[in-house]
């Protein structure tokens, strides 16, 4: 066997370390490079990823959500249902509502809070208040609750205009879905005057479409546009599985500005009204008792010295048979300050708009013929607040 002096041995390692540098250059100069081992890499402190530039509409909904997600608050309802094996049993829901002054006063829908024994606010610090209900308004699905809370805790959400928005326009709603609280989801307008029926049984007219994810919870919640402001009062969803499937519905912010001063000073919706019961006539009902007009309201019955009874208007409750037809005595209302009535929802948009104590022109069929006369609309009484009721 052949053996190897040190000074071979050393002489041998320094050739090889020099061949060894001389093919990682040559492989250099053709494009190679060796890949360090990943331990290696982290031992001596690999570069930090460079982060992702956001665009100008992501920065547009942080700044949003960190600005005005604190206005919006969780809204716990407590209900006493009867149970017929375990008595009286309490149930919990749950909603959303947007802080609108410093005062604490929220607004939010009145189905969320409608039949409450108790309602309980969570800010987006965690503290929770009790609050009262100010004002509710069932035709309009929209309510009033307060807090008191220290003004430093009330992060206000501004109200901004529901005219003039356009198909296509950028939309932000931020609630509760589902009790996960302040989520954001962002979406546009789909559609506009969209008629949507409420709880209450009326129709609330010119509701905003969006296909913002909208889900249980985010009832009560603001439909923001980009620059923050609140155009919407998120109510409801279409969805067979109640989840969201990008149709909601919010009822315009319009509304909720002409409502307000009345629900936060009073407590209810100051209304004109004619004071009159109505019975909805179709064709079936008008070839049965040989009527004039196919499509109106019946007038079963006016309130004394209301504003009907007072411009001589004529109820019935009554009628008889006349040879092979039917007479119904009492006036038949199809028109109101220019408006054809069909139904009790033309009735009511007739009036929405006018004022207590402006005279409107009234038409009804009396014996066959047209008849116009001048009301003086009066206040709608608080006992008759509950929809379906006398108009």
């Amino acid at each position: 066997m052949y053996r190897l002096s040190i000074r071979q041995i050393l002489l041998l390692s320094c050739i090889s370390a020099l061949f060894g540098i001389g093919l990682v250059g040559v492989l250099s100069s053709f494009g190679w490079r060796l890949v360090p081992d990943e331990k290696v890499v982290k031992g001596q402190g690999a570069a930090a990823p460079k982060s992702v530039a956001l665009g100008s509409d992501e920065l547009n909904n942080i700044s949003i959500y960190d600005k005005f997600g604190p206005g919006v608050v969780n809204i716990t309802s407590t209900t006493v249902v009867d149970n017929f094996f375990f008595g009286a049993q309490e149930q919990q829901g749950s909603g959303s509502g947007s802080i609108i002054d410093e005062k604490g006063n929220i607004l939010t829908n009145y189905h969320v809070i409608n039949g409450a024994e108790k309602l309980i606010v969570t800010l987006s610090d965690k503290s929770t208040y009790i609050a009262k209900v100010v004002g509710a308004d069932p035709n309009n699905d929209l309510a009033v609750i307060k807090i008191d809370a220290p003004p430093a805790k009330l992060h206000i959400i501004p109200f901004g205009t529901s005219q003039n928005l356009k198909v296509g326009q950028k939309v932000l709603a931020i609630g509760n879905p589902f009790g996960l609280e302040r989520t954001l989801t962002t979406g546009v307008i789909s559609g506009l005057g969209r008629p949507l029926r409420t709880e209450s049984g009326r129709v609330v007219e010119n509701v905003i479409q969006t296909d913002a994810s909208i889900n249980p919870g985010n009832s009560g919640g603001p439909l923001l546009n980009s620059a923050g402001e609140m155009i919407g009062i998120n109510t409801a969803i279409y969805s067979p599985s109640r989840g969201s499937v990008g149709i909601g519905f919010a009822v315009p912010v319009e509304i909720a500005k002409q409502v307000l001063p009345d629900l936060l000073s009073l407590g209810r919706v100051r209304r004109p009204w004619l004071g009159v019961s109505t019975y909805q006539i179709d064709p079936r009902t008008a070839r049965r008792f040989d009527l004039p007009v196919s499509e109106g309201l019946l007038i079963t019955g006016v309130l004394p010295q209301g504003p009907a009874d007072l411009a001589g208007i004529r109820g019935s409750d009554k009628y008889e048979r006349r040879g092979n037809r039917m007479v119904v005595f009492g006036d038949i209302l199809v028109k109101v300050a220019g408006s054809e009535i069909k139904s009790e929802d033309d009735l009511y948009n007739a009036l929405k708009d006018k004022k207590i104590g402006e005279s409107v022109k009234v038409t009804v069929f009396r014996d066959n013929l047209p008849v116009t006369v001048d009301v003086k609309l009066q206040e709608r009484p608080a006992r008759f607040d509950s929809p379906r009721q006398e108009e």
